[in-house]
């Protein structure tokens, strides 16, 4: 499905996410890049290594849950908006998820936003918990979002400001 509509299907899906019990710890990094292509500024900007991509730059990125601390430096530095951050130890209802985004208009927090698939189908209200906005990120936010545990593997974007 990937190679005709850009969409990942459940399976690779599945496959990239940690495990409930590793997300309920706490923040982790998911990096959904399904293509080998030479790119590695998750690697490099990573202080606890906890991505390996092994010799060769075109491998695809894996990251190791148990050296994770959520800390959301790949997120920002993936030019593909390819890595999220979920944490599902705030809440048994919600998970926090924080993506990369780089739309107008700008979320703002307490806001609630429309919840996207992964290909733009509308998924359920979220809320704004955060938005990180700073010079260093080059223009992309960082939104955290509060999102209903059962969307955990559809959620995946947000339209802000839709009726």
């Amino acid at each position: 499905m990937l190679e005709i509509n850009g969409v990942a299907t459940k399976e690779q899906i599945s496959k990239i996410f940690p495990s409930i019990e590793t997300i309920n710890k706490g923040s982790v990094a998911v990096i959904e890049c399904f293509q080998k292509i030479p790119c590695n500024p998750c690697v490099t900007s990573c202080r606890f290594n906890a991505i390996d991509m092994g010799d060769d730059i075109n491998n695809l990125p894996v990251v190791s849950s148990e050296k994770c601390v959520g800390c959301g430096v790949c997120l920002g530095k993936c030019p593909g908006l390819a890595i999220m951050l979920v944490d599902g130890s705030k809440s048994e209802d919600y998970l926090y998820m924080t993506i990369p985004y780089e739309l107008l208009p700008v979320p703002e927090k307490g806001q609630m936003v429309r919840g996207l698939d992964r290909e733009g189908n509308y998924l359920g209200d979220v809320k704004v918990v955060k938005v990180l906005n700073s010079k260093s990120l080059d223009r992309t936010l960082i939104v955290t979002l509060e999102v209903p545990r059962d969307l955990l593997y559809k959620f995946r974007n947000i339209e802000v400001g839709a009726k």
